[in-house]
C-alpha cells in the first residue's frame, strides 16, 4: 500500500506557536513536487504531543485538502489510551486520511498481552487501515515480533503497514518470515533505510525527506545498489545531524536554510537547538549539496 520516501512532516508554528498555514500548505506542495510518495502529518516530528486534538485533526484535513489525491495522507493517531485512540482514528477518517498511523500505549507500558489487545479492541471499528509505528525509544513500549505478527495475522485487512524504528534490523526478515512479502515494512530510520530496504523493506517514513525530498525521493528509488549507496553516503551526515539535539529542532533549524522564511516556531517543552547542533545541521546541509 505504501513505499518510498514519505515525510514525516513538520509542523510549521509562528514564534507564538501558532499553526502556519499558508507555510503548511507550500510545505506539501514542495514535497509533492520533489517526489515523496505520500505524507505523514501529525506524528512525532509534527510534534502532535503538544497540539490539542482539534488542531491535530485541523491540520490533518489541510494536509489532505492540499494533498488533493495525488499521494496517501497517513495521519499520526496514537494514544495511550485505547478509548481516545478509537476517536483519533474517526477523527482521521473525517479529516480525508487514508490510513492512520498509531504508536502502541505510552507511558501505561502495558504487556506484550496488552498491546495486542489494544489493537485488537481498535480492529473491528476502525474506518481506516492502521501503519503500526513502533518507536520504543519514545514510547518505553516495544511491539515484539511475535506480538505485530499475531496482531496483523489476526487483522491482516486494517493492519497493512509498520513503521519500524527499533533499529533492529532482524525484525525486518522475521516479519517478513511470518508475514509474507505483502506486508508492508517501512523503516522508521533515515540512516538505516538502506539495510532495512536490502532486507525487504519498501520504503521509510522520514524526518531527512523534510529538508531533502528529492534526495530522499532518489534514495528511495534507487534500490540497494552502488547507486542507494552513493546516496545514502552522501546523505548520512544530515540524517546524524538532524538527531544532535531534540527533535523537531535541528530539522525545523535546516528547513531555514532550504526554505529561507520557514517558520521554524517550536512549542514548549521544544526548545531551539543547541550551537553545536546547528553546526552540525550546516555541516549536513553542505555534505549533501542542499546549501
Amino acid at each position: 500500500m505504501f513505499s518510498g520516501s514519505i515525510p514525516a512532516l513538520v509542523t510549521p508554528f509562528d514564534a507564538y506557536g501558532r499553526f502556519v498555514e499558508a507555510a503548511y500548505r507550500d510545505l506539501i506542495e514542495w514535497q509533492i513536487a520533489e517526489g515523496s510518495s505520500a505524507l505523514v502529518p501529525c506524528g512525532t516530528t509534527g510534534e502532535a504531543a503538544t497540539l490539542t486534538k482539534d488542531e491535530q485533526f485541523a491540520i490533518v484535513k489541510v494536509c489532505v485538502d492540499q494533498a488533493k489525491g495525488r499521494v496517501p495522507v497517513i495521519a499520526g493517531a496514537g494514544s495511550n489510551d485505547t478509548r481516545v485512540a478509537a476517536a483519533n482514528i474517526a477523527a482521521a477518517k473525517e479529516a480525508g486520511a487514508d490510513a492512520a498511523l498509531m504508536v502502541p500505549p505510552y507511558y501505561n507500558r502495558p504487556s506484550q498481552e496488552g498491546i495486542y489487545e489494544h489493537f485488537a479492541a481498535l480492529a473491528p471499528e476502525s474506518p481506516l487501515p492502521i501503519v503500526l509505528y513502533n518507536v520504543p525509544s519514545r514510547t518505553v513500549t516495544d511491539i515484539l515480533p511475535e506480538t505485530l505478527i499475531r496482531i496483523v495475522a489476526a487483522f491482516p485487512k486494517v493492519f497493512v503497514a509498520v513503521k519500524d524504528a527499533s533499529g533492529v534490523l532482524q525484525r525486518v526478515s522475521q516479519h517478513r518470515a511470518a508475514l509474507g512479502g505483502g506486508f508492508c515494512q517501512l523503516s522508521g530510520n533515515d540512516d538505516l533505510a538502506l539495510a532495512y530496504n536490502a532486507v525487504g523493506g519498501v520504503g521509510c517514513i522520514s524526518v531527512t525527506a523534510n529538508v531533502a525530498p528529492r534526495l530522499c525521493a532518489e534514495f528511495q528509488a534507487a534500490g540497494t545498489g552502488e547507486a542507494a549507496l552513493a546516496l545514502h553516503d552522501r546523505l548520512f551526515a544530515l540524517h546524524a545531524a538532524l538527531f544532535t539535539d531534540a527533535s523537531p529542532g535541528p530539522v525545523k533549524y535546516a528547513m531555514t536554510k532550504v526554505r529561507p522564511g520557514f517558520p521554524a516556531g517550536l512549542r514548549l517543552p521544544m526548545t531551539l537547538p543547541s550551537e553545536a547542533s546547528r553546526t552540525a545541521v550546516d555541516d549536513g546541509l553542505q555534505q549533501a549539496g542542499l546549501v
